[in-house]
């Protein structure tokens, strides 16, 4: 089994993981839209989310060694492709036909990407002042999103994309020089480039829960396309990795980009936003009633000779 193959593998099952652990947050976030981060961190359920963001982070990162990024970063976007079934089904209903059309240009179009951006194992790692310097402009970049305003929800969807990819690109070059036997395992560049990781990785994680609370398509949505585009960037700019096939090459790759970005939208805007099956609070029910299905009550009026009580009235 090829090094590429091992990666694609391990990347599929990694999706499902985060696609996984995106429902479990989405739900959560639903359900408790005015929690802060420290009620949340007293809630097993998002420890849940956290045990399966993990374990996909763990699978993820084995793919790394044996893939480039231009081809494990792409695969993220079969996270949103499972997450429909996932909520769908959660939610109590089926997967609309839009939705799978969705999904269907989703796979073309990662397909067309992977077929260009099909290279050898990386052996490339960022130096510690790349590392520094590509660290300082994404935490300015989120900081941008991060900020009050309309909208925050795709915002910080954005960000949190962004610091998920940038945390792969330095788990990359964290998992390449450790395995590397020319120098020693604990090196600074190891150990800073590390920190670096657990950083952008826990804010990704804690953004994206934000994020979730105005629904789960949208957000995932940009988490998805701001993932691996973030990574491709450090990739091709810092990395040496180079899409294969020439001009041509190039041009499939970016009808596959777009491809997969219309399936993508398609999924974004056909999720619904479902209350959960379980939720059977009194209000909840009264507000689900159709307008006009209760029927009338006869109105009171006080009676002629005795005002302290009550009687039906006539009409």
């Amino acid at each position: 089994m090829s090094a590429v193959l091992v990666a694609v593998v391990l990347s599929l099952v990694s999706a499902v993981a985060y696609a996984a652990a995106a429902v479990a947050q989405e739900r959560l976030a639903s359900r408790s839209p005015g929690s802060g981060t420290l009620r949340l961190l007293a809630r097993g359920a998002w420890w849940w989310s956290v045990g399966l963001n993990a374990a996909a982070a763990l699978l993820h990162v084995v793919a790394l060694k044996y893939g480039p990024l231009t081809v494990v970063q792409p695969l993220g976007a079969l996270t949103l492709v499972a997450a429909v079934p996932m909520g769908a089904r959660l939610a109590g209903r089926r997967v609309s036909a839009v939705e799978w059309r969705g999904t269907a240009l989703t796979l073309l179009g990662l397909a067309a990407i992977l077929v260009t951006a099909s290279g050898p194992a990386p052996d490339d790692v960022l130096s510690v002042p790349e590392a520094l310097t590509v660290a300082g402009a994404t935490a300015a970049l989120i900081g941008l999103l991060s900020r009050p305003g309309a909208r925050p929800g795709l915002r910080h969807a954005s960000a949190s994309g962004v610091a998920s990819g940038v945390a792969s690109a330095l788990t990359q070059t964290v998992t390449v020089a450790a395995t590397d036997r020319s120098g020693p395992l604990l090196s600074v560049q190891v150990v800073g480039v590390a920190l670096l990781v657990a950083a952008f990785a826990a804010g990704g994680l804690l953004l994206s829960q934000t994020a979730y609370r105005g629904g789960l398509g949208g957000p995932l949505a940009m988490v998805t396309l701001a993932n691996p585009l973030a990574a491709a960037v450090i990739g091709l700019a810092l990395l040496g990795e180079r899409l294969q096939g020439g001009p041509a090459g190039v041009l499939l790759a970016l009808a596959g980009a777009g491809l997969a970005s219309w399936g993508v939208v398609l999924l974004s805007r056909t999720t619904p936003a479902a209350v959960p099956a379980d939720d059977d609070h009194p209000v909840a029910v009264v507000l689900a009633l159709d307008a006009g299905s209760a029927t009338a009550e006869p109105a009171l009026v006080p009676r002629p000779h005795d005002p302290g009580h009550l009687t039906t009235a006539t009409r």
